[in-house]
């Protein structure tokens, strides 16, 4: 061809060269191709991507931008090792604390006694209603009706029932309460009237004390007297006193029935809670023992334990409550 690059002219092969070396080529050929039985099936060559360079056109300028700043960065210190954490517990339910159980109030305090009692024995005090009345050289002369006392209370006469022969000619006599001795534990008569038969009042004297039954402004006979309260009620009858060894009255026999009551019911009071008092120009004697007091007295009978009652004192009345002491927040409250 005309007009083109020349080419160049290649060497030419020796024909005797090729005809000289056939095997040769022919055994190159069957060593290469077992080369490829052993390896297997060929793999599709890899290719890798070769980045394409844009290059600009030589015209288009190249404008130079900030310099880039290198920032060195030292390399960070070891971190301390972390602590391990705690399994963390899902929060618990808190369950609202069960309401407070209101203590059992107290009991309430035991009422205050109604009565006092005291004790006395039939060996220090006997009745005087109905008791046998010797001479001094023990011979019986009659029987104690009843007994006579002042304003203040104080026994001033006893009167004695004097016997007559079998029975007759019986009459009433009162004698000063001097004259008598009492001997509560004695066997035989536990009154001794000490005169002497002469000493005796005459028949007159007699009939002044029968007629001096009902009772005057300076002198109470009390057997068979009606006890009453201080607001005019009734307690009861009087049909016993009881006397020491010293002559002194011990406390008072009453019958806490009504008049017209067949069941007799009996109590001993003590003397120190008898007064007496002037109401209608005549002396009266008062108790101030109530229904409730009376149902509370233990019964008084024969060959029994003398109990004694009184009213009970009043309890004291119950102490006020303190005042609450005023606290630091209050009183800084109060100051505003």
């Amino acid at each position: 061809m005309s007009g083109g690059f020349p080419r160049p002219a290649l060497p030419a092969f020796p024909a005797s060269l090729a005809l000289r070396y056939p095997i040769l080529i022919v055994l190159a050929a069957a060593a290469l191709s077992g080369c490829s039985l052993l390896r297997g099936p060929q793999q599709a060559p890899i290719t890798e991507a070769v980045p394409v360079l844009l290059v600009e056109p030589a015209s288009s300028a190249l404008v130079a931008g900030p310099p880039e700043t290198v920032v060195q960065t030292e390399p960070a210190e070891s971190e301390a090792p972390k602590k391990p954490k705690h399994p963390v517990a899902p929060p618990r339910k808190v369950e609202a604390p069960p309401p407070p159980v209101a203590a059992p109030a107290p009991p309430p305090p035991a009422p205050p006694p109604l009565i006092t009692t005291r004790l006395i024995d039939r060996n220090e005090a006997h009745g005087l209603l109905d008791s046998e009345v010797q001479k001094p050289d023990g011979k019986v002369v009659g029987r104690a009706i009843d007994l006579v006392t002042d304003a203040t209370g104080r026994p001033i006469e006893m009167v004695v029932n004097l016997q007559g022969f079998l029975g007759v000619g019986d009459r009433k006599v009162s004698f000063p309460w001097s004259a008598f001795r009492f001997t509560p534990s004695a066997k035989t008569a536990p009154i001794t009237l000490n005169i002497t038969p002469g000493q005796v009042p005459p028949a007159e004297r007699a009939k002044v004390a029968a007629a001096a039954g009902s009772a005057t402004a300076t002198q109470l006979p009390l057997l068979d007297a009606t006890v009453e309260r201080p607001n005019g009620t009734k307690v009861g009858r009087v049909v016993d006193v009881l006397i020491d060894a010293n002559a002194q009255p011990q406390a008072v026999v009453l019958d806490v029935n009504g008049m017209v009551s067949t069941d007799r019911r009996t109590i001993a009071a003590n003397w120190s809670a008898l007064h007496f008092v002037t109401r209608d120009k005549a002396l009266r004697p008062l108790m101030d023992l109530s229904d409730a007091q009376i149902a509370a007295s233990p019964l008084y009978a024969s060959g029994q334990p003398i109990r004694a009652v009184s009213p009970a004192p009043p309890a004291p009345p119950a102490p006020a409550a303190a005042a609450p002491t005023p606290t630091a927040a209050s009183t800084a409250r109060a100051a505003r």
